[in-house]
């Protein structure tokens, strides 16, 4: 049983920040390849090449957002020893299974399974919060069978923020938080839109954590077009959260109640327009996962510090009501192994102190690992 996570950090330019990343992580990242590789095949009947053909129509958006991020992603390459466009598609992994689908119900013909990133996002301070800390985290529930290709990484890079996330190797984006004080929780929502090209979700949610104030991280979401709905859940440590419904077709928000915040994977909102009519959450389990996860983080109220904070927050991600598809999610043996899904991490962020806490899978049976590395050594440090 894995009981921490690999950590890497990355620093200088993007080309030298991409080669060191490939270097560090080039056996998870073969993993990686050789898993949805599989995976693809079992779910689209898609080969490899067949992915990475797909995934190339991001080339020239990524390259317009930000020619920085695909220079990353050339030395992740380069680094790792694969093609550019294998790392451009295990970050446009979701999107590629959701166009391959979305083409397949229009042609009639049998759709793949829609991936359900499921997850379960949190962020509590104020009257929320027991011990006058801010709280940001999330369980995130994705294919088991990557698990081993999970890693920490830290990424120094000014004048931007340094960032801390949590992501699959050879990915430049994902959930976690920056020297800035803020933090980035995603969930998958679903759903069926126009075929229209957007950004891939690890690219947004990159350029979010990249900025330094949480209204130029409501901006970027605000202001690009995803490719696929995904849900954002932003928090600072000045005491402020925002959940965003993102979707092509435009965006839903949530504030905190009395200090605490939760999400999974059905839109909370309200539901698109575009989809009303015969809207079905994507994770049904996920109108479990949200109401049970409320009332554990309530408990946080009567918290009398940062240890125990952590504790009640444990005990609160580890909830088994509906297991295996339960707050806590474990592989469900009725399914074959290449459809086992799993709580990959657990995160923990205290955005007053700067601490980072992980779990390397599920945290009902695993403590959380403290990172070596606290937000705010960096820039944008707090007086």
């Amino acid at each position: 049983m894995k009981h921490s996570l690999p950590v890497v950090e990355i620093s200088g330019t993007p080309s030298q920040r991409g080669r060191q990343y490939g270097e560090a992580v080039a056996p998870q990242l073969h993993t990686a390849l050789g898993y949805y590789a599989e995976a693809f095949g079992v779910s689209s009947g898609l080969t490899w090449k067949q992915v990475t053909a797909r995934a190339a129509r991001w080339l020239e958006p990524v390259r317009d957002h930000d020619p920085d991020l695909l220079t990353e992603m050339e030395g992740i390459a380069d680094g790792a020893g694969v093609g550019l466009l294998d790392v451009l598609a295990l970050n446009a992994r979701g999107e590629v299974i959701y166009d391959d689908s979305f083409t397949r119900m229009r042609t009639g013909a049998e759709a793949p399974e829609e991936p359900a990133e499921g997850c379960t996002s949190f962020a509590a301070y104020g009257p929320a919060s027991g011990d006058g800390h801010v709280w940001a985290g999330q369980n995130w529930d994705w294919r088991a069978g990557v698990a081993d290709t999970v890693v920490m990484l830290r990424i120094v890079q000014p004048p931007k923020p340094t960032l801390i996330m949590q992501v699959e190797a050879g990915q430049i984006g994902r959930q976690g938080a920056n020297s800035a004080g803020i933090a980035f929780n995603a969930n998958g929502l679903g759903g069926r839109f126009d075929d229209a090209v957007g950004l891939p979700q690890t690219v947004i949610r990159r350029t979010v954590l990249d900025q330094s104030s949480i209204t130029d991280a409501l901006d970027v979401l605000c202001r690009t077009r995803a490719h696929i709905a995904s849900n954002a859940l932003l928090t600072c440590r000045e005491g402020f959260a925002i959940d965003i419904e993102t979707t092509p077709a435009g965006h839903g928000w949530m504030y905190p109640d009395d200090g605490l915040l939760v999400h999974g994977n059905h839109y909370q909102a309200g539901v698109p327009a575009a989809l009303a009519a015969d809207y079905r959450p994507l994770a049904p389990d996920s109108l479990v996962r949200v109401p049970r996860a409320e009332e554990g983080l309530r408990l946080l109220r009567d918290a009398n510090g940062p240890d125990e904070t952590r504790k009640l927050i444990k005990h609160a991600m580890s909830d088994h009501l509906g297991f295996p598809e339960s707050l806590c999610t474990h592989a469900d043996p009725r399914k074959p192994e290449i459809r086992h899904w799993a709580t990959l991490v657990s995160s923990c962020v205290d955005l007053t102190a700067g601490d980072y806490h992980v779990t390397a899978g599920t945290p009902c049976d695993r403590e959380y690992q403290h990172l070596p590395w606290n937000l705010y050594d960096g820039p944008h440090a707090p007086a």
